[in-house]
């Protein structure tokens, strides 16, 4: 099973190249064995025993020339064995052959959706991934299952790690991949591609998936840290998947650009102290330029050819920020027109906070404020710390500390990170009048 590779090396470079085939070739590998035998649980099984016997063999007979594809010959074999001796599996098996012609009967609407992934019949035939992230992504599912289980499967964390990224015991996020999984074997939901007329209402679903991953891991709900670089990198990594998978899809590149653009910032995003420093006070100096021009190019493929998508109009805005040499020279006239078109796709008091800071930014704060105010009662406001932020912010900018350290504790009450808080108190602290006794 081992071809033609690397020398034979000490365990430890076994285990590290066995690591980093497994991180990039996983999500792919289980999704070649979920379509050939149509089980979760078996492949996700079959996968761990592969890697296992990886590291048995290549310490000794060194690193085959393709680590994947040994992987998956080996994990197949597994597989058929598996399903040979145990009755459970058997069981399955019987399942999966009674499935065969409902399978075969699909087969040509995957061949259609495969034509949307690679419209003028060039190269390969998209790997199956593509289909793992709609099957994890279902609308069946709920949707903390739905991510629990995009990252579990495609991102290739552990159950613990994936419990760590949502701050919830392990048994619990055992238990929600658990239920995911069983909601597909019962639910009979099919492991492929939606065909063209199902795609533009079921992508989104699989893009705000990888949108959701990427939120959580650059503005952490809770914890010591406001960012996690580590799950935002998964995310920048799922959408890059995404994007190679649709080529054509603009709302895919728009997603990935939104990504690209807003992860540039990563660097100067927190002080020494882990503590968040705001777009205007950043060292622009500390963001990636070259993640910042690959994202701007994704924005051109994803604002080309039809109406925008919400993930392209965010990547703009963003790629407006990112474009200008401070704030005072950012073109917040054309960041307020975008936010309009946004609140037209996406509707939403969040999105109406931000238009409202960017207004704040074109014509004063007094203008801002009026529109933030406006907004106070929206129910989803009363728990949205940045909308007392932006509030607190506004009220010192006019000079009306007493309103601004309310409208602070009131967001000091919302934070749920630790540098958050940390920053929220010191504000409290400023102010020509002494905000904390306002």
């Amino acid at each position: 099973m081992v071809g033609e590779g690397a020398s034979p090396g000490e365990p430890e470079e076994a285990r590290v190249a066995v690591e980093a085939v497994f991180r990039e070739e996983r999500g792919l590998l289980l999704a070649s064995l979920v379509r050939r035998f149509g089980d979760l649980d078996l492949a996700e099984e079959v996968t761990s025993e592969a890697i296992e016997a990886a590291l048995r063999h290549w310490p000794a007979e060194g690193v085959p020339a393709r680590p994947g594809a040994w992987l998956l010959t080996t994990a197949r074999r597994k597989a058929v064995d598996r399903l040979r001796r145990d009755q459970v599996y058997a069981a399955r098996l019987a399942v999966l052959q009674a499935d065969a012609e409902r399978a075969e009967s699909e087969r040509a609407e995957t061949e259609r959706a495969e034509a949307v992934a690679d419209p003028a019949g060039h190269g390969e035939l998209p790997d199956e991934r593509l289909q793992l992230f709609f099957t994890c992504a279902h609308p069946a599912l709920a949707a903390e299952d739905r991510t629990a289980l995009t990252l579990r499967c495609l991102a290739g964390l552990t159950t613990p790690e994936v419990a760590r990224a949502f701050l919830v015991p392990t048994a619990t996020m055992a238990q929600r991949i658990v239920r995911a999984k069983k909601k597909i074997r019962e639910a009979r939901i099919p492991f492929r591609v939606p065909g063209p007329d199902e795609l533009p209402e079921r992508l989104p679903g699989v893009l705000q998936v990888v949108y959701s991953v990427f939120t959580e891991g650059y503005a952490a709900s809770s914890g010591r840290s406001l960012q996690r670089l580590d799950l935002a990198e998964e995310a920048l990594r799922l959408a890059r998947i995404l994007h190679r998978l649709l080529p054509a899809g603009r709302e895919a590149a728009g997603l990935l650009a939104l990504l690209l653009l807003v992860h540039a910032r990563r660097a100067a995003r927190t002080g020494p102290e882990g503590e968040p420093v705001l777009l205007e006070d950043q060292d622009r100096g500390l963001w990636d330029r070259a993640m910042i021009e690959e994202g701007r190019a994704l924005v051109v493929h994803a604002l080309t050819g039809g109406p925008a998508g919400p993930y392209g109009v965010q990547a703009a805005i963003a790629a407006l920020h990112d474009e200008a040499a401070d704030v005072e020279s950012t073109d917040w006239a054309q960041i307020v027109a975008l936010y309009d078109v946004l609140l037209t796709l996406t509707p939403s008091p969040v999105v109406a906070v931000n238009r409202a800071v960017a207004v704040a930014m074109r014509d004063g704060p007094g203008a801002g404020l009026a529109l933030l105010d406006a907004l106070g009662g929206e129910p989803r406001l009363r728990t949205y710390g940045p909308y007392a932020v932006a509030r607190g912010d506004l009220l010192t900018r006019l000079g009306r500390d007493g309103e601004a350290a309310a409208a602070y504790r009131e967001a000091l009450e919302l934070a749920g990170t630790e540098p958050e808080r940390a920053v929220l108190r010191r504000k409290l602290g400023e102010g020509p009048g002494g905000l904390a006794g306002g």
